[in-house]
């Protein structure tokens, strides 16, 4: 049976990695490795007694998650953001999808973001067929790579944003990418703070920007770091 490592980057989320943490035991993870980027509230405290805790420092969520593959013992890494929540099947479902195909390298869940509305549902379905049509997985989807692909690739970009789409550019051209049928809860935090039309365009301008070569460097500017 494949070993999944779940990998969580975290820079004070108190409110938030407990349940992470419980959701990814419940769905069945073999190991669950906390990277904190210099917390300053009980995240780490919070986190110890049922995770791996490692600490980084705050070169942000790229770094983070490639410490934390390094750490990791697992056949599959799947990196998780501390504001979302494995469902219980998820981690079931990723096995059965890679170990019945050996030519899927990497993928991502079904989001259900965690408030009632129609705009809600809009976002979820737009991300699950941006996923779908072009492979674009975004890190609060719950992206999942076979762990001997990760490393083949050098893992995330040495880039302070936008590292989960990179990679995934990356990996689309290496092998099949999935979009699972099981779903990961998020938090609806971002959109509520700063409003849902808001939020989709800053994300699109950025995006754009991005494939017409603009670095993550500068595009960062645009999207504060309210982790």
């Amino acid at each position: 049976m494949l070993k999944v490592s779940v990998i969580i980057p975290t820079l004070n989320e108190q409110q938030t990695i407990a349940s992470a943490i419980a959701g990814a035991t419940q769905a069945g993870a073999d190991e669950i490795i906390v990277v904190d980027g210099g917390s300053t509230d009980q995240t780490t405290q919070i986190a110890a007694g049922n995770a791996v805790v490692v600490t980084s420092d705050r070169s942000g969520r790229a770094a983070q998650q490639n410490l934390g593959a390094q750490n990791a013992v697992g056949d599959v890494l799947l990196f998780l953001h501390a504001d979302c929540r494995l469902s219980p099947d998820s981690i079931s479902d990723l096995r059965n999808r890679l170990s019945s195909s050996p030519e899927t390298i990497a993928g991502c869940f079904r989001q259900r973001i965690d408030r009632p509305g129609f705009r809600y549902r809009s976002l979820e379905a737009g991300n699950l067929w941006r996923a779908r049509l072009l492979k674009w997985a975004y890190g609060d989807q719950g992206i999942f790579v076979r762990t001997s692909v990760f490393r083949e690739h050098n893992g995330f970009p040495d880039v302070c944003f936008l590292e989960d789409l990179m990679m995934m550019k990356q990996l689309r051209r290496a092998g099949r990418i999935v979009v699972l049928d099981s779903h990961i809860d998020v938090s609806a935090r971002r959109w509520q703070q700063r409003g849902v039309l808001r939020q989709t365009l800053r994300n699109w301008f950025i995006v754009t920007l991005a494939h017409m070569g603009v670095s993550p460097d500068r595009l960062a500017k645009f999207y504060p770091n309210d982790r």
